[in-house]
């Protein structure tokens, strides 16, 4: 079974009921993957997600990833991707499966240029950072296609059209 914990900072207070929209975007990410059968196993998984400014994944970025400047989502896995298999014999029945941090600075401006609403970005932005977490990534070229492909199908199954589209001005 899956468990989600989301932690907002107060300037993502917009009405959102950012608790369901996590659960249905983590939920979805998973039912693409091979992983799916951990959303109804015996053991619990966690995925942990905090919403906060762009200071703050600005500093994590810098820490981690070398980088120094804000970005939309960190994710943070708790489990290599080669070990998910095995979760359920964890010895206490639960496992971390890792963090994913959203920057709410850098999600509303981009979903104002994609003409998009920010929870609508968010969405997409915590159904990618699931798919981190149970090891997928976008570094090589086949890598980011089968990754947005799991993206697509994910975000489709909850109504949101596919962020990659190109379109025409």
């Amino acid at each position: 079974m899956i468990e989600v914990a989301v932690q907002a900072e107060p300037d993502w207070d917009d009405g959102t009921d950012w608790e369901r929209l996590a659960i249905e975007a983590v939920t979805a990410a998973m039912r693409t993957t091979p992983h799916a059968a951990m959303l109804d196993a015996a053991y619990m998984a966690e995925v942990s997600i905090r919403l906060t400014d762009d200071d703050e994944v600005h500093a994590l970025n810098r820490q981690y990833r070398q980088k120094d400047k804000p970005t939309n989502v960190l994710s943070f896995p708790m489990v290599q991707d080669d070990l998910i298999e095995g979760l359920d014999n964890s010895d206490d029945g639960e496992v971390l499966l890792g963090d994913i941090i959203l920057a709410r600075g850098v999600c509303v401006r981009e979903a104002v240029e994609k003409g998009v609403p920010a929870a609508e970005h968010a969405t997409h932005l915590i159904v990618h950072g699931t798919l981190h977490l149970l090891g997928y990534d976008h570094i090589e070229d086949d890598e980011a296609e089968a990754m947005e492909d799991m993206e697509r199908a994910a975000l489709a199954t909850l109504g949101i059209d596919d962020p990659y589209a190109i379109t025409e001005d």
